[in-house]
């Protein structure tokens, strides 16, 4: 069995369908996204709400997830990064795991095969 990826990508949702398209272009075939809320190091930002101001380091974030085994890990990152990079604080993260097993529900498939 060769090896799986899961590629956990957090970035701002601006860039998601110029990612995507590009992504595609490698091979990259089934994309799991949600939005989420997160902060970390980029400072603050005042809201309005209801007529008072509220400081807020909560921002709203894409998270996505590729599990992959044959588009090398490294193509992915290196699209991602293009893609995503402005050089400003809150351009996101990447995460990469191992995976160990992926079984397809509907037809009992088990490892790359269940992609």
């Amino acid at each position: 069995m060769s090896k799986m990826y899961k590629v956990e990508i957090v970035t701002r949702p601006a860039n998601f369908e110029t990612l995507k398209v590009e992504l595609g272009k490698i091979g990259v075939t089934s994309i799991t996204f949600s939005n989420v809320h997160g902060c970390g190091l980029q400072k603050g930002h005042t809201e309005l709400y209801r007529g008072v101001k509220k400081e807020s380091n909560v921002y709203e974030r894409l998270k996505i997830e590729i599990v992959l085994s044959k588009v090398p890990v490294e193509q992915v990152v290196e699209t991602a990064q293009k893609v995503l990079r402005t050089g400003e604080p809150g351009d996101g993260k990447i995460f990469i795991y191992e995976v160990a097993n992926t079984i397809n529900i509907r037809t009992g498939e088990e490892g790359p095969a269940a992609l």
